[in-house]
């Protein structure tokens, strides 16, 4: 039966849960698009404050239902509307990840009262921070599926560095981990704060500890990658939980921003690649949530002045400011920098966002300096561009060690926020990427050929692992396969 005419039965419905943070809402608001042009009737579970800003970019057209789920920040040391981690500095991270606990209960009066309406949920599709949903979607009988916006690999490292903490054995700052020794040596650098510290016995620990053991009780997971690319990250998940794993992607991200704001930008933007050759410009954005250092960013601004690149740089207030706060260029960067870069049209600076995909796939773009937060490397890879890793948190230090040694289309120019970076270094692997010869030519191949195997999923191994988890739920109901769980 076609997934369109299924969807027409009541049952056919599908309730997305993510995480409050761009990073996961945005890829779970896009999938839910995907799946309701396929006829499937979506619930988007959220805060208040996300479904607000959701119902703004919602299609006037679509049939989502965006449902808010209680929570009151005051009630979790958190500052008054704080619902996304995009709205806190990272030292609350923890506490906002503590309290998502708290709507466990309101949760569940959501699914009881679905069933007891007689329109009990195909499936649960929740966040890997929600683990905890799939106990309370079996205890209705509902299939329950775990998605991830970030790829295979650097959920694997996320999960077993957490769950194994191996560097604490590691006198030398180097180890492997111990249950994915396939993804090679890592090192302590690699590792965010909270994970260096961590002893077991710390709030970190102790949170990590108790929910992410719980990822072993989805029936299966889905993940904004595709196979080919991200193959040894994906089996890891398939060992590790003897779960169905569906590489799904990439789902199409919506386009959205401050653009209504900032036709005059755009146009700036626009006018100054459409002066420039192809592949000569590089692209600069450490993503929604992530910024740098001041003297970070002085020392990236000289890098770029010697090395005569043109650039766009994404620019946010740098660490230790407001992250909302207007960006103070003769402040944070070299005296007239801007001004300059822009008198010899060498460079463009925006300011906190522009259009990220409309930029990388300029023909000018021959690089993107960046985070490595997955969204953004796939933007970039299905454009063919290559990558200047600078990963800053979360798994993006997973995701560029993996750009830089199995996919080979990244060289890795920093490490975080707090380390001490040189202009020199910078200038020497940007002009690296940048060149038309050597590694430069060699990487935009890579990247090319990246392009072409995503295009190819896009028609293929993609497509047949959507229809496969649309099936899963149906076949379980039919029990005809068993996937591990007595309901």
């Amino acid at each position: 039966m076609e997934a369109a005419s299924m969807a027409n039965n009541n049952n056919h419905h599908i309730i997305m849960f993510p995480f409050m943070a761009q990073g996961h809402i945005i890829p779970f608001f896009a999938l839910s698009l995907q799946l309701e042009q396929k006829g499937y009737q979506i619930t988007f579970i959220n805060t208040p404050l996300n479904i607000a800003n959701l119902r703004r970019i919602l299609p006037p057209s679509s049939t989502i239902r965006l449902l808010e789920i209680p929570f009151n920040s005051s009630d979790h040391r958190l500052p008054p509307n704080s619902e996304n981690t995009d709205s806190i500095p990272p030292n609350l991270i923890y506490n906002l990840l503590v309290a998502s606990t708290s709507l466990k209960p309101a949760f569940t009066n959501i699914l009881s009262e679905f069933v007891n309406a007689g329109t009990p949920p195909l499936c649960v599709v929740a966040d890997f921070f929600f683990g905890w949903s799939a106990a309370v979607s079996h205890e209705f009988g509902i299939f329950h599926l775990i998605f991830s916006g970030a790829g295979g690999f650097g959920l694997a490292c996320y999960y077993s560095a957490w769950i194994n903490l191996p560097h604490k054995n590691s006198d030398s700052g180097e180890f492997v981990l111990p249950d994915f020794q396939e993804a090679g040596k890592l090192q302590v650098t690699q590792l965010t704060p909270s994970l260096v510290a961590a002893t077991g016995d710390d709030p970190w620990s102790k949170f990590q500890m108790k929910y992410l053991p719980t990822w072993a009780d989805a029936d299966g997971f889905l993940f904004n990658t595709i196979e080919e690319l991200d193959k040894v990250g994906l089996s890891y998940f398939r060992r590790k939980f003897g779960r169905p794993v569906w590489a799904i992607g990439p789902i199409n991200l919506p386009v959205n921003g401050p653009r209504k704001n900032g036709g005059i930008e755009t146009e700036l933007w626009l006018q100054f690649l459409n002066s420039k050759p192809p592949s000569s410009v590089l692209y600069i954005s450490f993503g929604s949530q992530n910024t740098i250092s001041a003297s970070q960013m002085v020392q990236l601004a000289k890098a770029l002045d010697k090395s005569k690149t043109n650039f766009i740089w994404v620019v946010r207030p740098p660490l230790g400011f407001d992250v909302n706060a207007k960006f103070r260029a003769e402040e944070w960067l070299p005296e007239n920098f801007k001004k300059r870069m822009e008198d010899e049209n060498r460079g463009v600076i925006v300011e906190k966002w522009a259009a990220q995909v409309e930029i990388l796939s300029h023909g000018s773009v021959g690089g993107f300096m960046s985070h490595c937060g997955w969204n953004s490397v796939l933007e970039s890879l299905s454009r063919g561009v290559p990558l200047l890793g600078w990963p800053l948190a979360a798994e993006q230090f997973y995701n560029a060690k993996m750009l830089v040694e199995i996919t080979e289309v990244c060289v890795e120019v920093g490490r975080g926020s707090d380390f001490e970076v040189r202009s020199e270094d910078l200038r020497e692997k940007i002009e690296e990427v940048m060149s038309e010869d050597g590694k430069g030519k060699e990487m935009r191949k890579k990247a090319l050929e990246v392009k072409r195997m995503i295009e190819e999923a896009r028609r293929g191994s993609s497509v047949a692992a959507m229809e496969e988890f649309l099936r899963a739920p149906l076949l379980m109901k039919n029990s005809t396969i068993n996937l591990g769980h007595d309901y």
